[in-house]
């Protein structure tokens, strides 16, 4: 056991406008199976880099430990060879007995080390790369987004595994594993950096308590400062009256007042004057303590979403439908049945492999929609609405370039409502006029979903949105879908937002 201690850490890109990290300080033990959690953007994989070292910094970062990393980084050149052929490359003590033995853990088959890399769906690829990390030993993993592209079953697999493991630290957005594998908590919050026990649920309780406090707070001080803004200018007024008598009186009406009576009407003015100064510090005092109170607190403001009425009530209908991928003996998909009715959410679930993003590129392909190229022979019957519009995001966003006002002028999008409806995702104006290829892969997700719910659809087909994807947008997307009830086909392996948001789901064996 042994602690890892930052201390004063500060770090800032290049050219960038913000620090990410400024003079935090915190520690952790490194026999903890520690959650990172934070807004995409925030800083959790620049600080798992940090800890490598692949940046320079200021401050301290102290740890004794050997660390290990995932997601590998795979060149072009590996990816025309198989696995078995690299894996020395990617960890120089790495036994292929140990990855084989931790495929099996993983649920997969040792063959997928011995296939051409860039023929391994995204799924594949990513547990042989896990495999790979969890085969040393004594080291402090440090695992960035490790069940992105996994099925529900791989998902279950690693979560078993990492709940029998301690001693990492895992960023991970799907709040089914958290709650099943960490026992600490590490957040970057808007302002301030924490570290708690617990899991995500148990956290996420605490921080609703703290928010709602928070929030009954600064009401409270609101109404205060109101009130004594009102008795300030009300005192202030008197003391103004009350000088202005000072100067000329009515003999008549006022046979009582002398020239003597100006400096009592003085100190009367004073004392007034000095009510108004104890007032303003009292209003001082309050606007401080009321200052930071909702430094930390999520806003998710409600997103808007402008789905199309069709004609027809039946938008996809499919009867008896197959296919196999061109050169390929069997099918992928045999007989298949299915209808997306008007207001139905259609989740398509399956283990990686079994066809789901071919299904949904058969359905963009009949509508007449732009989509990524497939090469797949099929039969049976398959038909979309005539004049179908559709909204699609896909789940590889590496095709993203220049700045997303470039982008607007490319697709036909609306600036300002593309704009408005990221910054309700998080994101800040500065990085507006950032090329796209420096966001990460979280914020290029948010770009195309923003995309997505702004252009007017009948149909919205969304292929694993939610990849890298943070827990406070997952809940904001959440919510929307279910106040504006589009008609949907999508896949997605987040547990929750799929049982929260299907209406009808069809396994695809």
């Amino acid at each position: 056991m042994s602690q890892i201690s930052v201390n004063d850490l500060t770090f800032y890109y290049e050219g960038s406008f913000d620090n990410i990290f400024e003079n935090a300080s915190f520690s952790i033990d490194t026999n903890w199976k520690l959650g990172f959690i934070g807004r995409n953007g925030k800083g959790k994989t620049t600080f798992l880099e940090l800890l490598l070292g692949r940046h320079t910094y200021t401050g301290s970062i102290s740890a004794s430990v050997r660390f290990g990393y995932f997601p590998y980084v795979i060149t072009d050149g590996q990816k025309s060879r198989c696995a078995a052929e690299f894996l020395d490359e990617l960890r120089p003590d790495c036994e292929e007995w140990r990855v084989i033995c931790e495929l099996g853990l993983l649920g997969a088959d040792a063959e997928l080390l011995y296939r051409r890399f860039d023929t391994l769906s995204h799924g594949e690829r990513a547990k042989v790369l896990l495999a790979v990390l969890f085969s040393g030993e004594n080291d402090f993993l440090l695992i960035d987004e490790p069940t992105n592209h996994l099925d529900r079953e791989s998902r279950e697999n690693v979560k078993d595994y990492l709940s029998a493991k301690k001693g990492f630290i895992l960023v991970s957005h799907d709040r089914d594993l958290l709650d099943a594998c960490i026992d600490h908590v590490l957040v970057l919050n808007r302002r301030t950096i924490e570290v708690q026990s617990g899991n995500f649920s148990v956290w996420w309780e605490n921080k609703q308590r703290r928010d709602s406090f928070a929030v009954a707070e600064n009401e409270k001080h609101k109404k205060e400062i109101r009130k004594l803004r009102q008795a300030a200018r009300r005192v202030s007024d008197w003391a103004d009256k009350n000088e202005r008598t000072k100067i000329g009186f009515d003999p008549v009406k006022e046979h009582d007042r002398c020239i003597s009576t100006r400096s009592f009407i003085g100190a009367k003015t004073k004392k007034m004057q000095s009510r108004v100064r104890t007032i303003e510090n009292r209003i001082d005092r309050e606007i401080s303590e009321k200052e930071g109170l909702l430094r930390d607190i999520e806003r998710q403001p409600d997103l808007r979403l402008t789905p199309l009425r069709h004609h027809r009530n039946t938008l996809v209908n499919i009867r008896g439908y197959s296919f196999c991928y061109a050169g390929a003996e069997k099918s992928v998909l045999s007989d298949l049945t299915m209808t997306v009715e008007q207001g139905e959410r259609v989740a398509l679930h399956g283990g990686n492999g079994c066809g789901k993003s071919t299904l949904i590129r058969a359905v963009l392909r009949s509508a007449g929609a732009e989509c990524p190229p497939v090469q797949f022979t099929e039969s049976g019957t398959f038909e979309t609405a005539s004049g179908l519009i559709i909204s699609y995001v896909d789940q590889d966003a590496s095709g993203l370039r220049g700045s997303v006002y470039d982008l607007c002028e490319k697709c036909g999008l609306d600036r300002s409502m593309l704009c408005t409806v990221l910054r309700q995702l998080g994101f800040e104006r500065a990085q507006f006029g950032k090329n796209m290829e420096d966001f990460s892969e979280g914020q290029k997700k948010k770009v195309m979903i923003a995309a997505s719910l702004i252009t007017p659809a009948h149909l919205y087909i969304w292929d694993e949105p939610l990849n890298y994807i943070d827990v406070f947008s997952r809940m904001q997307i959440e919510e929307l879908i279910l106040t504006c009830k589009p008609t949907m086909l999508f896949v997605e392996h987040d547990v929750r937002f799929r049982e929260k948001i299907a209406t009808k789901t069809v396994s695809l064996s």
